[in-house]
């Protein structure tokens, strides 16, 4: 179990699992909790586990037999691979077992943001992703971000602005669709 706390994510490059040492890093799992990845808590003996209903949130008290830590990264791959958003080549993004159609613009919108999941995606990237040969306005991008972040309500994901730098798509912080999208 050591090797594996000094870890901080354990993943096949499709779903990393953050390991957090819980409460040391616990400043660190409330910047994680915002960004749907799932996340293992490494509980210390002497110190109690948060409460949580998060299903992307598991823990394990220290030391613990790495056949069990293995086991429950496993589990909380899983779970996060059911909800993580994904495009298909019709246009339509898939969110659990909800979906949207894209327009053609709102497709490209969403690829860069999708590829850099709950970070920073610039503006500029934004503009050379929806428009490839032309340059638009900054109105342009900022009417149909609005129009992208309304349609992305019902998915449970959020369209955050960055301030002069660009966007970041994460789920949204109510977590209750990621319990309904899990359970079915």
């Amino acid at each position: 179990m050591d090797a594996l706390a000094t870890d901080t994510a354990v993943g096949d490059g499709a779903v990393e699992v953050a390991l957090v040492s819980w409460p040391a890093e616990a400043e660190w799992l409330d910047r994680l909790r915002g960004t749907g990845q799932p996340r293992l808590l490494l509980v210390r003996d002497d110190a109690d586990p948060p409460v949580s209903e998060d299903e992307l949130e598991d823990w394990v008290r220290t030391p613990a037999d790495p056949i069990e830590v293995h086991a429950r990264v496993a589990v909380l791959k899983t779970r996060a691979a059911r909800f993580k958003p994904s495009l298909d080549g019709s246009g339509r993004l898939n969110v659990g077992s909800r979906w949207i159609d894209l327009s053609p613009i709102e497709y490209r919108l969403v690829g860069p943001l999708l590829e850099h999941f709950g970070t920073l995606v610039s503006r500029d990237e934004l503009l050379r992703a929806a428009w490839p040969t032309t340059r638009p306005s900054d109105n342009q991008l900022d009417v149909h971000v609005l129009r992208l972040r309304r349609r992305l309500q019902p998915t449970g994901l959020r369209l955050r602005t960055i301030r002069s730098r660009g966007y970041s798509l994460d789920h949204s912080e109510q977590r209750s669709f990621v319990r309904r999208a899990l359970s079915r």
